[in-house]
This record gives C-alpha cells, sequence and structure tokens, in this order.
C-alpha cells in the first residue's frame, strides 16, 4: 500500500527491484526476500533525500536551488508542504513493520550484500548512504577542501541491526528513533583516528616506582598506592616519602598502612622511623583514636605518654561521679612525679566540688542563708578550674572556718595557691560585693610592736585599678592611691581618679610652689581643695623650691 507514495517522495516504484537480491557468502548464497529489498531501498531513498535536501537548503547560491518549485504560494487549502512530507515518510516507515513482520520470523537465514557484508549492519548502511552522497558531492563548494567521507566505523559500535529493527527487538529506542539517530549520524565526516603519543598514556599506567609515585602526590597527580602489596615495597615507599619532607604525604602512606598492615608490624616498622612516627602519633590524637594510639605507646614503651593518653579519657564522661571514680583509678598509673600530683590534685578538687555544690543546693533550696537570696547562683561549681572554686569560696563562703571544705583558707592551703594568686582572686570576690572592710583587712598587718601597716605582694597601682573596676568610693581609692610608692605614678592615678587630696600633699612634700599654683586652677574656687591650696601658698614655714 505505501508503494503508491512513491512518486510524491521523489523517486519510482519502477526504482524497486522486482527480483530478489542474491548475495555470495563464504560457503552458501543467501537470498533476501523481495519485500525486505523494498525496504532497505526505501530507508536509503529517503535519508538520501534528506541529505539533498538538507544541502539545498545550506546553498542557497546554487542553480538547482533558484530553479526548483518547493516555494510555493502559501494556501490554506495546500497541504503538500514539508511537514505534511515528513508526516507521511514517517507513517509509511512505521509501516514497514507491519508489512515484514510475518515474513521476517519465518526467514532466519543470515542476508548478505554482493562483497558479503551483512544486509541491514551499521556500517554497510553507512557506506551505502556515503556513496549516494559523494554522487551529489559536486553541489558543494569547490573551493573547500576535499575530506574522504567514508565512514571508519567499528562494527561493534551498535547493536542494531535491519532484521532485529524489523521484528522490534532493537536494544535502545523505536524504529523512529533509530532513524532519526541514523540521519544524524549519517551528516558526519569521519576521519582516520590517530593514536595517541604514549607519554599521555602514563598517567593511567599504576607501576610507578615509589619515587615517581610520591612525586606524583606531591604534584597533586592522579595515583595508586595499591600496587605497593608486599612489605618491603611498602617500606620502600614510607622511606621515600620520609626523604621527601612533606607532611601531607606521609600522613597519607601512614593511612594506606595502618590499613594495609597489622598494627604490630606497623609499630615494630614504625619505632626505626622516627619521623614517620612522630607524623603518626600526631594524627592519631588528630582523629581521636586514643585507643590504638595507647597502644602504641605501650609497645613504644613510653609509659608516661600511656598513662596520660588513659587520664585524657576522662573529658568524655558527663557523669561527676563516675568522673571522680576514673580519676580515682587514674592515681594507680604510671605517671611522672608533676603529672602525679597534678591528677590528684584534680582529683580532690572535684570530691570537693561535688560535696560543696550539694550543700550549696540544699541551703539556696531552703532559703537559709542571705547572700542566696541577694546574689543567686548563675552556675554549677562542678568542673571548675581550682581559681574559679576559690572566688566562688571567697563570693559565697568567706570567713568560714579553715576546718571547713569550703573555706577559703582551706582550698588555698590544699591546693598551695601562692600568696599573690589568693589576694587577686579574694580582692575581686570581696570588692565585687562592696565589702571594703574585708577588702582592708586584706593589706593589714601588725608588727611586733603592735603597730599596723598596709602591705601587698602585688603593687598597689593594680589594687587601684582593681578597686575602680568595682566602683569604688573615693575615700577608699585615695587610700590606696596614696601607698603607691613611685611618685610620678601616683600623681597620674590621683589625677585620673580626681585624687585632688593627694595631688595637694605631693606637691606640699615636693616643695613645687609653681605646680601647686598651676593645680590650683583645675580645682573649684568654692571646693575645700582650693581653700587647702590657699593655706598651703600662704604658710611662711614651708621653704618653697621656686
Amino acid at each position: 500500500m505505501f508503494l503508491s507514495g512513491g512518486p510524491r517522495l521523489g523517486f519510482k516504484t519502477s526504482d524497486f527491484s522486482r527480483e530478489p537480491c542474491r548475495a555470495y557468502g563464504k560457503s552458501q548464497v543467501n537470498y533476501i526476500s523481495h519485500n525486505q529489498w523494498v525496504c532497505v531501498r526505501f530507508i536509503q531513498r529517503q535519508l538520501l533525500l534528506t541529505e539533498r535536501w538538507k544541502m539545498i537548503r545550506g546553498k542557497p547560491d546554487d542553480d538547482e536551488y533558484w530553479n526548483s518549485t518547493k516555494f510555493k504560494a502559501f494556501t490554506f487549502d495546500d497541504e503538500d508542504n514539508e511537514f505534511t512530507r515528513l508526516k507521511e515518510s514517517k507513517r509509511a516507515v512505521n509501516s514497514i513493520r507491519s508489512l515484514v513482520e510475518d515474513e521476517d520470523e519465518e526467514d532466519d537465514v543470515e542476508k548478505v550484500n554482493w562483497s558479503g557484508e551483512p544486509i541491514g549492519s551499521i556500517s554497510w548502511s553507512v557506506k551505502e548512504t556515503a556513496s549516494s552522497i559523494r554522487s551529489t558531492g559536486e553541489v558543494r563548494d569547490q573551493s573547500s577542501p576535499k575530506i574522504d567521507n567514508t565512514p571508519s566505523l567499528r562494527k561493534n559500535s551498535s547493536g542494531y541491526s535491519l532484521s532485529s529493527l524489523f521484528k522490534g527487538k532493537a536494544k535502545t529506542g523505536s524504529l523512529q528513533h533509530f532513524s532519526e539517530s541514523f540521519s544524524e549520524q549519517s551528516n558526519r565526516n569521519y576521519g582516520p583516528e590517530l593514536r595517541k603519543p604514549k607519554s599521555e598514556y602514563k598517567d593511567y599506567i599504576s607501576d610507578w616506582t615509589p619515587e615517581e609515585t610520591v612525586k606524583r602526590m606531591q604534584q597533586g597527580k592522579a595515583f595508586s598506592l595499591e600496587k605497593f602489596r608486599s612489605l618491603q615495597d611498602k617500606l620502600l615507599l614510607l622511606d621515600e616519602t620520609v626523604k621527601a619532607h612533606d607532611g601531607n604525604v606521609i600522613t597519607a602512606v601512614l593511612i594506606f598502612l595502618k590499613k594495609s598492615l597489622s598494627k604490630e608490624i606497623l609499630f615494630r616498622e614504625l619505632i626505626t622511623r622516627e619521623i614517620a612516627l612522630r607524623h603518626f602519633i600526631h594524627y592519631l590524637k588528630e582523629m581521636g583514636e586514643n585507643k590504638l594510639l595507647v597502644e602504641l605507646f605501650k609497645t613504644l614503651g613510653r609509659s608516661e605518654d600511656m598513662a596520660l593518653m588513659q587520664y585524657k579519657d576522662h573529658l568524655n564522661i558527663k557523669d561527676e561521679n563516675r568522673r571522680r571514680d576514673f580519676l580515682k583509678n587514674c592515681l594507680s598509673l604510671p605517671f611522672s612525679q608533676e603529672d602525679a600530683t597534678h591528677v590528684l590534685d584534680h582529683y580532690t578538687l572535684l570530691e570537693r566540688q561535688i560535696i560543696i555544690e550539694a550543700n550549696d543546693k540544699h541551703v539556696e533550696s531552703g532559703s537559709q542563708a542571705d547572700i542566696f537570696k541577694k546574689y543567686p547562683r548563675k552556675a554549677s561549681i562542678l568542673n571548675m578550674p581550682i581559681i574559679t572554686t576559690l572566688y566562688y569560696s571567697c563570693f559565697y563562703h568567706y570567713g568560714e572556718p579553715e576546718g571547713t571544705y569550703s573555706s577559703p583558707a582551706n582550698i588555698r592551703k590544699t591546693f598551695r595557691i601562692s600568696d599573690k594568686q589568693f589576694l587577686l582572686t579574694c580582692l575581686g570576690a570581696r570588692a565585687k560585693l562592696k565589702s571594703w572592710f574585708d577588702v582592708d583587712a586584706l593589706f593589714t598587718t601588725k608588727n611586733w610592736l603592735g603597730y599596723t601597716k598596709k602591705r601587698s605582694p602585688i603593687g598597689f597601682h593594680r589594687i587601684v585599678d582593681i578597686l575602680q573596676k568595682n566602683n569604688a568610693p573615693v575615700q577608699v581609692l585615695q587610700e590606696y592611691v596614696s601607698l603607691v610608692e613611685d611618685t610620678e605614678q601616683k600623681i597620674n592615678l590621683a589625677q585620673k581618679y580626681k585624687c585632688h587630696d593627694i595631688i595637694i600633699n605631693t606637691y606640699r612634700d615636693l616643695k613645687d610652689r609653681q605646680l601647686l599654683i598651676e593645680y590650683r586652677g583645675k580645682v573649684e574656687t568654692d571646693s575645700s581643695d582650693y581653700k587647702k591650696i590657699q593655706e598651703l601658698l600662704g604658710n611662711s614655714q614651708i621653704r618653697w623650691k621656686n
């Protein structure tokens, strides 16, 4: 039925041979049925017409383009346009399967052409189309270089064949998809494929030496460590990385050895390689693999480092009672003398904090102490440093007898806190509470004659700064500014905190009349400081220097 559309498609039905095509194979003669041969020739003619149409549209200067009659006046009744032709062609191609399906199922004989190639293969169809295109090559521009359009396709590049196509057994896609993809493929120009130089295949070969592998790792190129399978090859690779002095490369190789070697063999080999050992220890610390690190220290005989790593596990324990028990067990580990003292202090401090926290919670909930009402606790004291614990004790438990756990004196004695540290911590806590009497008592001492005197293990200028930050009154500031020994520093502090009386007395002791007169202009006229300056300037008993 579809053969009646021959003239519309641009060729006659007489172009199809009525005789079956006979091809000679290696040992037998295969015959192609008439209907199949008509289908093959139909597809070839259709592809050829598509190629001619594209070339005509791409070369508008050709005579064939201007003499053609495909450009007609537009009418709504005219359905003989390009879109209609394509639709009819597509329907004709889709109707092939229904015509030849029954005959193809009965014919299982392989069909070949005169040259021995299977009919319907991609290479055969491409060659037929290319030969037809070459016959019409005169339409192309003569100035362009000639290129051999004979495609050099591999026979296994596609799974399509006409026999499977007609039976509906194409690997991917339908007949329509195949005709469209084949049409696009026939437009390409195929040339001989040039082989790449061997140097470009170097990146895809994994038979590098240890030196080449390390160099590639440093340069950021692709590399593979899986080829190093024997222990000797792995150790040679490790030695080369150490020679390269690149920490990242050393760490990468150590990770590979950690995965591919047993820990006993790895530890044994790292003992003689100090640089690699240090990198491996650092890597395990960063990754938090404390268990493996403890085993490594045990193998190396570094008992103190092993004990410290076990002690570090207390950070992962959240419950205070369990952490206290863990620290108690750590006391038996082989620490150095200094580290053993630190672990003992940590255990004692946590045990004391647990007792103080439980007691203060009970007192605070029962509202038995005024200080907890006036200054409620903002956080728990558990797991706090020793200085924070001392500040807490000076704030809430100042004045308690030394026998109690919460007493500042008891904490100072138990944990061997220095005088300077104790004074600064206690001063900050009592100044926060505006307890100036307790502040004064911190610096007052008596000699063997019973006289009192203020002394401090730290400079009084630092004490003045702490008091000023806690909004101490001027009278308190003047008392401690006057205790500063350096005269220039004393005057600067007095001017900074407006302690006029100290400045006036200092200029009087210096017997500097000019400075006193100059400072008189900085105070108010009706103030007591102004009157005091006037009295000193009128005192004839003072021998002024100027």
